[in-house]
């Protein structure tokens, strides 16, 4: 008969760590981990913010458009160019701070004519912020906007005729 030679490690209250760190598979699963949120970094890169801004502003009725009058037609232009595409963060700048747990969005936006343009600003922050805290995880403290022109209704028709004589 054998007898325990007293070298058996005592187990650790729960929420105490573990000190028996062995190599072998068994003890590699026993012993108390790291949240996995807490092993490894991500980084989001801020094009990716002002894409999520982007879509989020377009997406409340009322705004027509983002991007100030030269982002515009800079981005028209680029749309017509075979293989070319809308920017989704067209008009939108973020400014990711403070150990990139927080950012700051600035907007370009027309409007349509006849909405209320500080209730629509509310609308667009409001869908912004969810949107960008939701994905990311970052906390956003501020949504600028710019309201850099108002769309006519007699306008679709003007730029309808236009592209079509090009």
């Amino acid at each position: 008969m054998t007898e325990p030679n007293g070298s058996a490690l005592p187990e650790p209250e729960p929420g105490e760590p573990r000190t028996d760190l062995g190599t072998t598979p068994h003890a590699a699963r026993l012993r108390l981990q790291e949240p996995p949120e807490t092993r490894g970094r991500t980084t989001i890169a801020d094009g990716v913010v002002e894409k999520i801004a982007g879509i989020a502003a377009r997406e409340v009725p009322g705004i027509h458009a983002l991007g100030g009058g030269f982002v515009r037609t800079m981005g028209a232009m680029r749309d017509r160019v075979p293989g070319g595409h809308t920017s989704a963060g067209r008009g939108v700048e973020v400014e990711v701070e403070v150990g990139e747990k927080q950012t700051g969005i600035d907007l370009q936006v027309v409007v349509e004519y006849g909405m209320s343009i500080t209730g629509l600003a509310a609308e667009v922050r409001e869908n912004v912020i969810a949107a960008v805290e939701r994905m990311t995880g970052l906390e956003v403290v501020e949504v600028n906007i710019a309201v850099n022109d108002v769309h006519l209704p007699d306008e679709d028709t003007q730029e309808v005729r236009e592209a079509r004589l090009q």
